[in-house]
Order: structure tokens, then C-alpha cells, then sequence
């Protein structure tokens, strides 16, 4: 079998980069991260959920002056 050399790799690359095209790669790496990130917390057995992040309540809106009807 062998090692895989610079130009295995690059030859890896190229194929990575026409099936998926250039933009899909970062959408498809952040899928796997989260993935592993999921399969990490699984097999630890710690599945918390981070909380959300807090928000501030909506401002009031501002209140026009009535108008007088004559």
C-alpha cells in the first residue's frame, strides 16, 4: 500500500474540490465539526445544551402625540 505522498494529496484535494465545489467545502466542514462535536458528547455522557444567550426585552415604542380632532 504504501504512504501517501504530496501528490497523493493533492490529487485527494482535487477530487474533494470537484464533487463539492469550492463554496460547499467550509458548509460541509462545519458539519462534520459538529458531528464529532455531537459523538464527543455522547460518548462522554455530558449532552447539556448551552442555554441561549440572553436578550434584552424590546424597546418601548415611542409614543406620538395625540392629535386633536375639531
Amino acid at each position: 500500500m504504501g504512504e501517501f505522498s504530496i501528490f497523493h494529496w493533492l490529487i485527494v484535494l482535487a477530487v474533494v474540490l470537484i464533487f463539492f465545489g469550492g463554496r460547499r467545502i467550509p458548509e460541509v466542514m462545519k458539519g462534520l465539526g459538529e458531528g464529532i462535536r455531537s459523538f464527543k458528547e455522547g460518548m462522554s455522557g455530558a449532552s447539556q445544551t448551552p442555554a441561549p444567550p440572553a436578550q434584552a426585552p424590546p424597546a418601548a415604542p415611542a409614543e406620538k402625540p395625540a392629535e386633536e380632532k375639531k
